[in-house]
């Protein structure tokens, strides 16, 4: 049972809000899958729910799996704006099984990422989803960084990551022939998996439970409803109406938002405060020709900088042999821009004229201008990669697919690290929870994550 979970921040209503701040705490195959996803004991034509669930990737769909086992006689619903799910985040990432080990101990993000590292692995046995245990070395390579990675070892420690063990220069050649360093943490419980295969599986669980998935509807709005839908006999049983951007609406008792990208968008849509903004990054990674793959057998990561904002180049293998590299973190022109040439004016004005990024700028010029450069220039990245793997050539990779992050951020440009949940008061808000962020490793952590949703909605909502 989640200990009780404390708001930082005031109200939300449809007159305005400030931010609900951070919870504190004390404490088969996919083609398989895909057909299920229009199925379900309820019609897409059903027009209300007890709960409805706005966003299809991993965070949303966990939820509503848990939701469903825990409440079986509720109607619950998930609205997703594409035409299939978990296609932006959750099928867009390394699919790395973090172990927990970087994040601040007796964090909300430790905790989380080490039950649902444990949770990920018991699932993906239960439902036979490949998945590799292959390890993570991070690698000190100057003098300098070892002060930082024996501090890292430690904090793995106090979180209760499994296997962790310092290891020196001999012990990496055993693990990683072509990987040097002065020294390393092993981290054997850190895996890969495909993330997307994972999210559609609990979208099967969900189906299977009497859950219903509505495709290809974008939510534009979230009110108060006018009237119950027809042949309702209950008075107002349902009183929040969701619209998409056709013009269809369905109604419901409560709505629960894991809306990734647009998380702060739709908090606005039922009055919330704009803030924490969400600012896209973009994160491109090359890819290492197949004939190379036999440089590298596991993930291999720097030491973090905490004075950065991001971890830095890393190399990932993936369950089709493929090996990752990268990514390298830039400012995303439009909210789900893969390509440096996509471009939105209204996500690039919100990100200048709404959010912190220019502070942020500020204070990271020289990181951010650097990241810039490697994404020009491949030759720049490869340079960073070949202090782990010196025989690695620009000759040796291609260029590959991308990523954007949905990094939330503080009107003073500092990250927001951890996660952010609002609600607040009024007729609207008693009925709404909304996760603002959700940050890496929200994948890993999905299952635990959405146990800690549950319990809050049972809290919040009196089911």
């Amino acid at each position: 049972m989640w200990p009780t979970l404390r708001y930082v921040g005031g109200v939300c209503g449809r007159t305005g809000c400030s931010i609900a701040g951070s919870f504190l705490r004390a404490s088969g195959p996919v083609s398989g899958v895909l057909g299920l996803l229009c199925r379900g004991d309820r019609s897409s034509s059903t027009s209300s729910f007890d709960i409805v669930i706005v966003g299809g990737g991993i965070v949303g769909l966990a939820s509503a799996r848990t939701l469903i086992l825990k409440h079986p006689k509720l109607s619950i619903g998930v609205v997703e704006k594409e035409k299939d799910l978990a296609l932006h985040q959750t099928g867009r990432n390394s699919g790395v099984i973090h172990s927990g080990i970087y994040y601040k101990p007796e964090s909300l993000k430790a905790k989380l990422c080490v039950e649902g590292a444990a949770l990920i692995y018991e699932y993906c046995n239960l439902k036979r989803i490949p998945y590799r245990q292959c390890g993570k070395l991070i690698v000190a390579v100057e003098q300098e960084e070892i002060p930082r990675l024996q501090a890292l070892y430690e904090r793995g420690l106090q979180n209760g990551v499994q296997g962790l063990r310092l290891i020196q220069q001999e012990d990496i050649k055993k693990k990683e022939p072509y990987c040097r360093g002065l020294m390393a943490i092993d981290c054997p419980y850190t895996g890969i998996v495909n993330y997307q295969q994972v999210a559609l599986s609990f979208a099967q669980d969900f189906q299977e439970a009497g859950g219903s998935i509505l495709k290809d509807f974008e939510v534009k709005d979230i009110g108060i409803a006018k009237e119950d839908p027809p042949g309702s006999k209950d008075g107002m049983k349902y009183p929040i109406a969701v619209k998409n951007s056709k013009g269809k609406e369905i109604q419901c008792r409560y709505v629960v938002t894991c809306a990734g990208l647009y998380s702060d968008r739709i908090s606005e849509l039922s009055g919330c405060n704009p803030d924490p903004q969400i600012v896209p990054f973009r994160g491109d990674y090359l890819v290492l020709k197949p004939e190379k793959g036999y440089l590298v057998k596991g993930n291999i990561y720097p030491v973090p900088d905490s004075r950065l904002p991001f971890l830095g180049v890393h190399f990932t293998p993936r369950l089709d042999g493929s090996v990752w590299l990268g990514p390298n973190a830039v400012l995303a022109f439009k909210r789900e821009g893969y390509s440096p040439f996509d471009f939105n004016a209204r996500d690039i004005m919100e990100v200048i004229l709404k959010s912190g990024f220019i502070k942020l700028v500020f204070r990271n010029f020289s990181y951010g201008a650097s990241e810039i450069y490697k994404a020009c220039f491949l030759s720049e990245t490869v340079k960073h990669l070949q202090k782990f793997i010196p025989e690695i050539t620009t000759n040796d990779v291609l260029r590959g697919p991308a990523g954007v992050r949905a990094q939330a951020l503080d009107r003073d440009g500092n990250l927001v690290d951890d996660f952010v949940f609002d609600g607040g008061a009024g007729e609207i808000g008693d009925r709404i929870l909304h996760v603002r962020n959700a940050p890496s490793p929200a994948a890993t952590s999905s299952l635990a994550i959405s146990r800690m949703i549950a319990e809050e909605v049972q809290q919040r909502f009196k089911l």
